[in-house]
């Protein structure tokens, strides 16, 4: 879609589409792309939502810059999913994806690497399959030689079964660890046929292909103990959700929260030299023009060195008038002492976002969330005293061993806020709080609960928001027909194939996107499939075998039990950083 000719008619039916800067290309590379025609490998990046969400995305930055420093006659380029009007008129049209850079036909491409970000993109998988004009199914391609090895990473990849029929080869880890491996082997492989070009895949370590999968088996997440430095980005040719230059601090989490699946998944804790760390944000800097850059992790207020980190760019950045944004904040007074060093004089009137995850102490100790109600008062106390006036708060409801005093609590919590900061004198103070439905996820120690319905979920919503009568304070819940959506599909097997592929015949698309979302189109689907979607939403026993037990993440599943059972015991499980906890992941020294 991303077209040379401006008399074309793939540029023509611009004017027809909204936002047709999507697909128009024209970003600034501050390195060269790397020649179509001298090639040894081409690969197209694609990611299942429109260019704003996938540019804000860092691992295709990370991926990219990757796949060039293996090999200098590797290619890269990227593909997104288009919107709905615009895979209407390339349907009608007969017009095929091209990439965004080279633009050329995904067809052409030796691999089409496909990211899992989270379950509401399967769809947006199979649109982008069917619009490269490639077979939906693995099987279907059995026997073309002639187009791409489709293959898929990331969060979804831990759990492959729901996408097993549409993905040639799953990438179980960490593309710093995988790809070295695996890209060779399809390069060294062109010209056998697709059958013994998967099999040779299929022996390589962290490597899933379910055609040729042996029963039994288990795949292996591969991890990397060097995270990749980037020393420059592709900045974006429109305005993005994240707009910024991006360096992540660390990888993994010590914390253990038990209902995060990427703080299990992403074990261990693996964190970047302060000085690269350094060089590398200023390096992105002036070769970008940004003037932000984020901080990432899971955690971002535990990496060892973050105050020195600041304090170097400090000078450094403010007189490239650029700032630096932390995603996730602590509540504690060393969180916000940072988050006032990064905001400085700004922080007066902006927002600043914790996550209490639940009202009571009871229900934060069952999921090990660390922190206490005295911790949470004086990090109140702090930053309304240093002068926000806008404070953000998320929340879970539906959690396990949930009752209605941990609901009612949410609100009382809420209220506490706004009448702290109106007691310190923030006349103007405002509070958010945003409540999301819990979903149990695989590799988790709450992998086994069942999940609250539709219907649970929206009375429990309504009830919070009954409790609030004042304008200062906004709650929101998220809308439970898509936390159900999300419940099913994270938990599902190799049975859910059949129920995305018929929802996406019958129009599912954007599934994230509420304007677009309609769960009466799953439900058909899994009607259609003679499945009853509340099987993949029940409490699974301990006993029983679950879908994703042949991927090994590395935390094992007794440690995963222990925790579930001290979650119902109250019990907390300390950081690892202040002793191990004995997951089973074995550490790197």
């Amino acid at each position: 879609m991303y077209f040379d000719e401006f008399d074309s008619p793939e540029w023509q039916i611009f004017s027809q589409v909204s936002r047709p800067s999507r697909y128009c290309g024209s970003e600034w590379r501050p390195h060269s792309k790397a020649d179509w025609d001298e090639a040894a490998l081409r690969v197209c990046l694609a990611f299942p939502d429109v260019y704003e969400i996938g540019m804000s995305y860092y691992g295709f930055q990370i991926i990219e810059a990757l796949i060039r420093s293996l090999n200098k006659n590797y290619l890269a380029d990227r593909v997104y999913s288009v919107w709905p009007d615009m895979e209407k008129l390339m349907l009608a049209d007969n017009i095929t994806l091209t990439s965004i850079e080279h633009r050329k036909s995904i067809k052409d491409f030796d691999v089409l690497a496909l990211t899992l970000p989270h379950e509401a993109a399967y769809t947006n998988i199979l649109s982008i399959i069917n619009l490269s004009g490639l077979p939906l199914k693995s099987i279907d391609r059995a026997d073309n030689n002639d187009i791409p090895i489709v293959i898929a990473g990331g969060y979804g990849a831990y759990i492959p079964e729901v996408m097993s029929d549409f993905i040639d080869a799953f990438c179980i880890g960490e593309a710093e660890a995988l790809l070295p491996e695996l890209l060779p082997v399809i390069k060294s492989t062109k010209g056998l046929s697709r059958h013994d070009r998967l099999n040779e895949l299929a022996k390589l370590p962290g490597i899933y292909v379910p055609l040729c999968y042996e029963s039994g088996k288990v795949i292996t997440r591969q991890i990397s103990e060097k995270l990749f430095a980037l020393d420059s980005m592709i900045v974006p040719s429109v305005n993005i959700v994240h707009d910024r230059a991006a360096i992540e601090l660390f990888r993994g989490c010590s914390r253990g929260c038990r209902f995060c699946q990427a703080g299990m998944v992403n074990r261990p804790v693996r964190e970047r030299d302060i000085n690269e760390a350094h060089d590398s944000i200023l390096s992105i800097i002036k070769s970008t023009g940004w003037e932000e850059a984020g901080l990432l992790s899971l955690a971002s207020c535990d990496y060892s060195g973050i105050a020195g980190l600041i304090d170097s760019l400090s000078d450094e950045l403010n007189s490239r008038h650029a700032k630096l944004s932390l995603p996730s904040l602590r509540m504690d007074g060393f969180s916000v002492n940072l988050a006032e060093k990064l905001e400085g004089l700004r922080s007066k009137h902006g927002s600043i976002t914790f996550a209490p995850e639940a009202g009571t102490q009871r229900l934060r100790d069952v999921i090990n969330k660390g922190i206490n109600e005295e911790m949470i008062i004086n990090c109140l106390n702090e930053i309304f005293s240093r002068g926000w006036e806008r404070v953000k708060l998320y929340f879970m409801m539906g959690l396990p061993t949930e009752t209605q005093e941990d609901l009612d609590a949410i609100a009382d919590l809420s209220l506490r806020t706004l009448r702290l900061g109106r007691a310190l004198g923030r006349k103007r103070v405002t509070v958010s709080a945003s409540i999301s439905g819990f979903v149990p996820k695989a590799h988790t120690p709450f992998q086994w609960e069942k999940q609250n319905s539709i219907q649970e979920l929206r009375e429990k919503g309504r009830h919070i928001k009954s409790l609030i009568h004042d304008r200062a304070l906004s709650i929101a819940y998220h809308e439970p027909e898509q936390t159900f959506l999300e419940g099913v599909l994270s938990r599902g097997d190799r049975r859910t194939c059949e129920v995305i592929l018929r929802a996406w015949q019958t129009g599912a698309r954007f599934d994230n996107w509420t304007e677009y979302f309609d769960l009466s189109r799953w439900l058909e689907a899994f009607e259609y499939c003679g499945l009853d979607p509340e099987e993949f939403t029940r409490e699974r026993a301990e006993c029983e075998s679950l879908p994703w037990d042949f991927v090994n993440v590395g935390v094992s599943k007794s440690f995963l039990l222990r925790e579930r059972h001290k979650a119902y015991k109250g019990e907390l499980t300390t950081d690892c950083l202040s002793g191990c906890a004995g997951c089973g992941i074995g550490c790197l020294k």
